[in-house]
């Protein structure tokens, strides 16, 4: 998207209408940066992921006193991440590693631009709430933000594995965020059940109560995130990377967007097949002539640009 003309010069006028400064102030002012002196074994974790995923700079880790168990990466050019004391306290050193991985993978794919967008955009949403036109307008906006960010958070999901190389880590600690720290009360099979169940509702109209559910959210819940992950590692894509079979930067200029955009209806297409709601199958049928259509467009219009993607790590789904 960042090749498109115009697209670049756009993004950032929007990233600059708020200051990345302001926000690093107030984490700066309100919180614990981890350090050698200030949480060492979480920034001894922070050190060891950047350098697995090779990131060309360790972004700064902020600890903030909150009980809700949460971590974010903001900042446009130089993003940084904060993880609340619910987390910390919440999770072991390995799960800490897949968290920290998970974040650092938002790092590196560039994410924090977009993410720190929709928070501000959410914000000023809340204050034109009386005034129906803007705020519809900006509604429109922050859903598409939305379903990306969903979309960002399994891809990092995957990051952190990478970063952790303990897939069981990393299903321990999204069974914790949604059940809590008493792990010998947690089964990852019975886990994995709930999301088949909850992929498979036995009516239409349970799917679409789930489609609404999903407004407004920016993460995917927990069982969908530990059913995308344990399929991605079963299906051999992590294997595959640690194998050293990746895309690597410097061929990044060789990347077209009409491979991306076909790489992501792909995915669309492959997860609307492997499941079993019943919702999903009745809109499948439009929503692939859709995409199809899409394809057409976006294959005529790239193929001819050879444009180059915005990726700018070493792995395509980290």
């Amino acid at each position: 998207m960042r090749k498109l003309t115009g697209f670049d010069v756009l993004l950032r006028r929007l990233a600059g209408l708020f200051s990345d400064r302001s926000l690093r102030l107030l984490f700066l002012a309100s919180s614990v940066r981890a350090s050698n002196e200030q949480f060492p074994d979480l920034y001894q974790l922070l050190l060891d992921g950047a350098a697995i995923l090779d990131l060309p700079e360790v972004p700064e880790l902020y600890i903030s006193q909150n009980p809700m168990p949460n971590a974010m990466t903001l900042g446009s050019d130089k993003p940084f991440i904060v993880i609340t004391t619910g987390l910390v306290d919440l999770l072991d050193a390995e799960e800490h590693r897949f968290v920290i991985g998970h974040e650092l993978g938002h790092v590196l794919s560039g994410h924090a631009v977009y993410r720190t967008m929709l928070f501000h955009l959410t914000q000023l949403a809340t204050r034109l709430a009386w005034f129906a036109i803007g705020y519809i307008g900006l509604r429109v906006i922050i859903a598409g933000l939305e379903e990306w960010y969903r979309k960002s958070e399994l891809s990092c999901d995957r990051a952190g594995v990478l970063a952790s190389q303990d897939p069981g880590a990393a299903r321990r600690s999204l069974m914790k965020i949604a059940g809590g720290s008493r792990i010998s009360e947690l089964s990852p099979d019975e886990f994995l059940k709930q999301a088949k169940e909850y992929d498979a509702v036995p009516d239409v109209r349970e799917g679409l109560l789930k489609m609404i559910q999903m407004q407004g959210t920016t993460h995917p819940f927990a069982v969908v995130r530990f059913a995308e992950l344990d399929h991605w590692v079963a299906e051999g894509d992590y294997e595959t990377i640690l194998a050293g079979n990746y895309p690597r930067r410097e061929d990044d200029s060789d990347a077209k967007i009409g491979d991306e955009f076909l790489a992501a209806a792909k995915a669309y297409q492959e997860s609307w097949s492997r499941s079993n709601d019943p919702f999903i199958g009745l809109v499948k049928g439009v929503a692939e002539t859709t995409v199809g259509a899409g394809e057409r467009l976006f294959g005529n219009i790239f193929g001819q640009r050879g444009g180059g993607s915005g990726r700018s790590g070493g792995s395509s789904d980290s």
